[in-house]
């Protein structure tokens, strides 16, 4: 009897399932009394009436699907706008729309890099920087987190080698930022590339939440491109590319995650749009969001729980074990309070936790409520 192809899947399943480490979809309802503090929406801007009355013009306007890759009938006038005006409230020449930032990132790393040149990757990286990397076809070095002598030295051992250095502006993880201005001097000073996932900086750091490169002062540099979602602050869908207009022409003309994928639907391009101009309305958004992280942080510490210190709007509290951190995560969602989870092998430092994401919509009394119940439901030793 011919063998099962799939037999292998059970094999894996047993061993995710002995090791704790099943991954289950749960489907939220459209309205839910539980406290969200485990979304990436730090600006609050998903449910804004705004937003969405944008996303829904635009569909209206534009069709509910963008119909085709934007080289062939997917680039519309709003893709157009939002591109430009991306660009300008960054600081960069020039943009390009993506369907996620997932696939910015396989873009841009893939695009400016290649066989025979060097990529040197922060350890900490986001698993779409990895992929890329894995595709590129490049020799890549992963040098320590946030280890700038470390990229210094790699890019020493070969002068004159096309390379490229890539990190997170701010870490998923514990929400720590990249020395971007000293990542950005040690790469000019070798004429490499810099390329900076701004995921988690833009809406929440820099001028009225322009960004981390904004906020380190390398924003627009001849030698800097960023990536960046429209799924966190901006409380849409899809992702971008920001930086000199000949790597962005560059990138229309090579990265296959943007040739070949059909382009960002009508309603996530307006919606992104929607909110972009609000934050240059409301900039003080930006700054709500940091002192509600710096918060959590002074207030969970002042207790005796150790979280690392936010440098944006996520906010890490450390867990004794995987199988406490879960539990944690549990105890508060039953106490009507939904927080992240973070556990090996999904970190790199072996160390599991609980992840906060501050909100600037969050009200004074949400931000005790959650307090109180992280307190009182964490585990002991």
């Amino acid at each position: 009897m011919p063998q099962d192809p799939f037999d292998w899947i059970d094999d894996e399943s047993r061993r995710r399932e002995s090791a704790g480490l099943v991954r289950t979809l749960r489907p939220r309802a459209a309205d839910s009394e539980l406290l969200d503090l485990a979304s990436n929406d730090y600006l609050g801007l998903t449910r804004r009436p705004e937003i969405t009355g944008a996303a829904a013009e635009a569909a209206r306007r534009w069709g509910a699907g963008a119909t085709g890759s934007r080289l062939v009938t997917g680039s519309t006038a709003l893709h157009a706008e939002l591109e430009r005006e991306l660009a300008a409230f960054c600081g960069f020449e020039a943009a390009l729309v993506l369907s996620s930032g997932y696939a910015a990132n396989l873009a841009a790393v893939t695009a400016l890099s290649g066989r025979g040149s060097l990529i040197v990757s922060d350890a900490g990286n986001h698993a779409s920087i990895v992929d890329g990397c894995r595709l590129s076809r490049a020799e890549t070095a992963v040098v320590p987190h946030a280890d700038v002598e470390a990229v210094r030295k790699t890019l020493d051992a070969d002068p004159g080698r096309r390379a490229l250095a890539v990190t997170d502006s701010v870490f998923s993880v514990d929400g720590d930022a990249a020395p971007l201005t000293d990542l950005a001097q040690a790469c000019g000073e070798h004429g490499a590339a810099l390329l900076v996932d701004d995921a988690h900086g833009l809406g929440v750091l820099g001028d009225g939440g322009r960004g981390a490169l904004n906020a380190a002062g390398i924003a627009g540099g001849a030698g800097v491109v960023a990536t960046l979602t429209l799924s966190k602050s901006l409380g849409s869908q899809g992702g971008a590319v920001l930086g000199p207009a000949r790597v962005i022409d560059h990138l229309i003309n090579t990265a296959r995650t943007f040739i070949f994928d059909t382009g960002l639907a009508p309603a996530a391009t307006g919606a992104a749009l929607a909110s972009l101009r609000l934050l240059g309305r409301e900039p003080a958004l930006a700054e709500r969001a940091r002192t509600v992280a710096a918060t959590l942080h002074r207030r969970l510490t002042d207790v005796g729980l150790t979280a690392a210190r936010p440098d944006a709007a996520v906010v890490s509290v450390r867990a004794p074990s995987p199988e406490s951190a879960l539990r944690w995560a549990a105890d508060c969602r039953a106490a009507g309070l939904v927080v992240g989870c973070f556990r090996p092998p999904s970190v790199p430092d072996g160390i599991s936790r609980i992840r906060l994401t501050a909100r600037a919509d969050l009200t004074d009394e949400q931000i005790e409520k959650a307090i109180a119940t992280i307190t009182r439901t964490a585990p002991v030793g």
